[in-house]
């Protein structure tokens, strides 16, 4: 990954619920309290990459009066709401019917950065099975697009292929039941970075392989 790598920068910048294991002098603005003390226990949203240095730390501090205050962590975080349980029973549900950038634009990038920092088995195991069926739409919405053979962009549905090939396109196009319009606009404004981009090479590759195939033609 790049340092430069922009979405890499803004995935580090998601805030994550977290909580304070110390009281710490003058960030009382961080709750609202200005010119006070942030008390152990305060709640507050803090981007990636301050909450994972803050978490991974300690204060190295010893207190004789206290003992359960020495060396601890700064903070504990918990999942953000992107990846709540709510949002997670609604992929375990049907992967498809959920808006991931309306949970966050980099919705894959934040929850392998929360993966990274906590132990989350069910979480990845979600994940995987949410990739693998919204990639499988993806490149059947990619290939309507990209004019490889479908409705979508001629009459006739089979690009001239014959009516072997229109069948097998319309085959293929019953597999989802989304469509091209409605539901499946939706679910194409739904798609977060990582899934855009997967689509615009899907896209592209679907693109590049009609065009051959019409030069091949041709010869």
């Amino acid at each position: 990954m790049s340092y430069y790598d922009i979405d890499a920068i803004l995935t580090d910048a998601e805030k994550i619920p977290c909580t304070f294991q110390i009281d710490v002098p003058d960030l009382g603005y961080l709750d609202n309290q200005p010119g006070h003390t942030l008390k152990s226990g305060s709640r507050v949203a803090l981007p990636i990459w301050l909450a994972e240095m803050l978490a991974i730390a300690n204060t190295g501090a010893v207190d004789m009066d206290d003992p359960s205050q020495s060396s601890k962590s700064f903070i504990t975080f918990d999942l953000p709401p992107a990846l709540g349980n709510d949002v997670v029973q609604a992929l375990k549900a049907d992967p498809r019917s959920v808006p991931l950038r309306d949970q966050s634009a980099h919705f894959y990038a934040l929850a392998t950065h929360m993966m990274e920092l906590s132990e989350e088995p069910e979480l990845s195991a979600v994940l995987r099975k949410t990739f693998v069926s919204r990639a499988a739409e993806i490149a059947l919405h990619a290939r309507k697009v990209g004019g490889g053979g479908s409705s979508y962009h001629g009459r006739d549905g089979g690009g001239g292929a014959g009516g072997k090939g229109k069948g097998k396109a319309a085959k293929e196009d019953n597999a989802s039941n989304l469509g091209v319009g409605g539901a499946g606009e939706d679910f194409l404004r739904g798609l977060d970075e990582w899934e855009r981009k997967l689509f615009r090479s899907a896209h592209d590759g679907t693109k590049a392989s009609k065009e051959w195939m019409e030069n091949v033609k041709k010869r």
